[in-house]
Parts: structure tokens; C-alpha cells; sequence
């Protein structure tokens, strides 16, 4: 029987194999695809997802209105939370732990020791384990930029997708906006369906000249449909007509137009047959942890007072920041406005300044702390400094449960505490509150 901590020891070798450089390009891939047999060439029909804000609930929204119509569905997204398995979901569910390992031994034992990096080495046993168990299509993340991203060896996927674009991962994709969609369309393929989200004109005209130029029909929100937000609903209106959808599942005014990329989505995926009914309803029971999630139960939660409420938010820059704003003055509006405060952590290849500034208007306080076992963390001190210069209330704190109980001390009446800032910091929050 294998044990818990098998994969976790051969995750830890693969981590040695990594160059000493960054430097994004394929051939490592390729060649161990090569090696493999090409697994990647033997998936079901693959819906190739990139973008910078929203791949994740774009992601949930589609899986579940699959689902919904009766289709199994294969899905490889990262970073996972808590465990890699929830990396690699084979026919609707997290891969077990015998079948992660059998996976991955292969692909180091093949690759032999040949420098390789983490993403790419697992994105090929993600491969290989799609190849092996029987499913109706694939949902494949990128997991940076697009172009020398390692998924981007699919040669005809069934469907492109990207999602809004923004500044993020400079280091890796280019200084200026324009630069990183371009590292973005460059998962778009001769003749392949484009679903795209509403974009800013410079990254707008990008994505639509690269897809004239591969002959790829394309259709991007706010040209050819818009959402419209409604009681209890959204409509997507398109050619003049209005196709009225539920609420999504997942909290933020920002994920009704997440939800109608994966509607538009659904329509122009070529083969597959997804009802009204059927995507009404997967909008309504898609899960996504982290993105802007209630925490209703667990030890973080028992310890709040009546009253309270604790949410989890994994986004980082400046556009998850909005999105959060958006929601607390959706709260205040319809009258259930609470002190909100924050319990916060990032990490050093982020911007903390631009997630934070928009948030200074909202929050009564803020709580900094250095994420858990991550050497790239930005310590709670230097933390607590970006949000002092920012317009915030803030303070260091030793760990989240000591940030909690803080707050508490400190507020007299009911309030909302948001644990935000980093995906690797609401993993440990979902560990710890497990």
C-alpha cells in the first residue's frame, strides 16, 4: 500500500532536476513527451485555458456545466492548495495517490536525471495519466504566459480560451502589457475557436490580430456580447438577443463575466452538446477553494464570535484587489455592511503596493504575516510597511491564528475578516482550518 508521503518524496527529487536558469522553452518537454510515447497526443478533445485574472473559476464554470451535461472531464490547474494531487483530476476526480505516483516515477525514471523543471515534468505526467484513463475532454491550464508555456505542446486543441490579461510575472513575460498578451495568444492554433474576455484595446487588438492570422474564429466579450447584471441572475446579450443565466456560484461581481467566458465557451466547443439547463446549472454548483471562499466551518472559524464571518481570497495584484472591493460595496449596498479587516500575506515576486491600494478603502485594519515555509515570502515586517505607506491600519502578526485573535480582542461588534494575498497562503489557511 503506498503511503501518504510517497509522491511528496518523488516531488521533492523532481525539484533537483530544476535548471539553474529560468528560461522558458519546450525542448525539455518535447523530449521527454518523446520519451513517453507522446502522451499529448492521445488526449480526448482539450479546451486550452490562459490568461492573468479568472482562469481558475473560467475553469470551474466549464467543468461543471460538462459535468452538468453528462460528460467526464479531465483537469490540470495550478498551483494546488494543499495537496499536488488536486493538480491533476482524472474523470471528475483528484487523482489518488498510487495512481500520482506510478505517474510521476515513470517520467523521472524516463527522463533520467536530465535537467527539467517541476512544472514541466508534472505537466507531463499530468499527460500521461490523461492518456490512460478514458474521459470525454481535457481542460488544460497554462501555467505561465502561454506561448513556451509547457501545455503549449498540444498541437490542434478543440478550443482556445483567455481570460482577462493583465500585468503579472514581468520577469518571465515582458515588461509591458502588450508584451505579456502576446506571450498569451500564443496557445491560439491555425483554425482553432478563440473565446476571449473582455480586454484593454492594446491587449484586445493583439489577441484579434493574432487570430486572424491563424484563421481562428474568435469572439471576445464586449464586442461580441456583453453582461448584464440582474436580480438573482445575469443576461449575456448577444446579436440583439438576451439569454438570462442564474448567479454564479462563486461571490464577485468580477465572476458574472468570468462566467460568460465559460458560457461562451461551451457554445463554440465543437463535438459537445451543453444545454441551457445544463450550463444554468453548473454556473449555479461550480466550487473553486480560495477564490473568495466562505469559510462556514472548521477551527479558525469555531474560534470567531457570533456573528462573524472568515473569507478566503487567493488573488494577488491589482485586479483581485478591485474585485474584492467590488463585493464589500456590494455588501454595504444592500445592507449588511461590517467592518472589514484583513489578514494578509504575499509573496516577493508580487506587487503589494498595488493589491493593497485599493483595499485601504474598505478595510478597518490590516494584519500582516510571512507565509508559512516559503522562502520567497515577504516577511510580516516589510509587509506591514507596504501597508502603512498604502492608507492602512496595519500591524505585524506571527501567524494568522495570532492575526485572529487580534482582531477579535480589538472589535467590539460582528465583522468580516479576509485572509488574502497569496494562493500558498490560503493553502496553509485551508490545511490549517481542515
Amino acid at each position: 500500500m503506498t503511503t501518504k508521503k510517497t509522491s511528496d518524496a518523488v516531488l521533492d527529487r523532481l525539484m533537483s532536476l530544476h535548471p539553474k536558469v529560468i528560461d522558458l522553452i519546450l525542448d525539455r518537454v518535447t523530449r521527454l513527451l518523446a520519451r513517453l510515447g507522446h502522451p499529448e497526443e492521445n488526449l480526448p478533445p482539450v479546451i486550452h485555458v490562459a490568461g492573468t485574472n479568472g482562469k481558475g473559476s473560467t475553469i470551474a464554470y466549464m467543468r461543471s456545466a460538462l459535468e452538468a451535461a453528462g460528460y467526464s472531464v479531465h483537469v490540470y490547474t495550478s498551483p494546488h492548495l494543499v495537496r499536488f494531487n488536486e493538480r491533476i483530476c482524472l474523470a471528475g476526480e483528484v487523482i489518488d495517490e498510487d495512481a500520482l505516483t506510478a505517474v510521476l516515477e515513470e517520467c523521472e525514471e524516463v527522463n533520467g536525471g536530465e535537467p527539467i523543471t517541476y512544472f514541466e515534468i508534472t505537466t507531463c505526467a499530468a499527460f500521461l495519466a490523461f492518456a490512460r484513463t478514458p474521459a470525454d475532454v481535457v481542460i488544460l491550464e497554462t501555467g505561465l504566459g502561454g506561448r513556451l508555456d509547457a501545455t503549449n505542446v498540444i498541437a490542434k486543441p478543440a478550443l482556445t480560451v483567455i481570460t482577462e490579461i493583465s500585468v503579472d510575472h514581468q520577469q518571465f513575460l515582458g515588461e509591458t502589457i502588450e508584451e505579456i498578451a502576446g506571450e498569451k495568444a500564443g496557445i491560439l492554433k491555425k483554425g482553432v475557436p478563440v473565446v476571449a474576455a473582455r480586454q484593454t484595446p492594446a491587449v484586445s487588438d493583439i489577441i484579434a490580430a493574432r487570430a486572424a492570422e491563424l484563421d481562428a474564429p474568435i469572439t471576445e466579450a464586449g464586442k461580441d456580447w456583453t453582461i448584464h447584471p440582474l436580480a438573482g441572475g445575469m443576461t449575456i446579450r448577444a446579436g440583439g438577443i438576451d439569454q438570462y443565466l442564474p448567479r454564479p456560484a462563486l461571490p464577485g461581481a468580477h465572476q458574472m463575466h468570468n462566467a460568460g467566458v465559460a458560457v461562451k465557451a461551451m457554445e463554440m466547443l465543437p463535438g459537445f452538446d451543453i444545454s441551457g439547463q445544463a450550463m444554468a446549472l453548473g454556473l449555479k454548483t461550480a466550487q473553486w477553494p480560495a477564490r473568495f471562499q466562505h469559510l462556514a466551518a472548521g477551527p479558525l472559524v469555531d474560534a470567531l464570535p457570533g456573528g462573524w464571518e472568515l473569507w478566503l481570497d487567493g488573488g494577488h495584484n491589482a485586479s483581485a484587489a478591485e474585485s474584492i472591493v467590488d463585493e464589500v460595496s456590494r455588501w454595504n449596498e444592500e445592507g449588511d455592511a461590517r467592518p472589514l479587516h484583513l489578514i494578509y500575506g504575499m509573496l516577493n515576486s508580487k506587487d503589494s503596493a498595488a493589491f493593497l491600494k485599493p483595499l485601504a478603502v474598505v478595510t478597518t485594519s490590516l494584519k500582516t504575516v510571512t507565509i508559512p515555509g516559503e522562502e520567497n515570502a515577504i516577511s510580516a515586517a516589510d509587509l506591514c510597511e507596504a501597508a502603512t505607506a498604502t492608507g492602512h491600519d496595519a500591524a505585524p502578526a506571527h501567524s494568522v491564528k495570532d492575526a485572529l485573535n487580534t482582531i477579535v480582542q480589538a472589535e467590539s461588534g460582528a465583522a468580516r475578516v479576509l485572509i488574502c494575498g497569496s494562493l500558498y497562503l490560503a493553502g496553509d489557511v485551508l490545511a490549517d482550518n481542515h
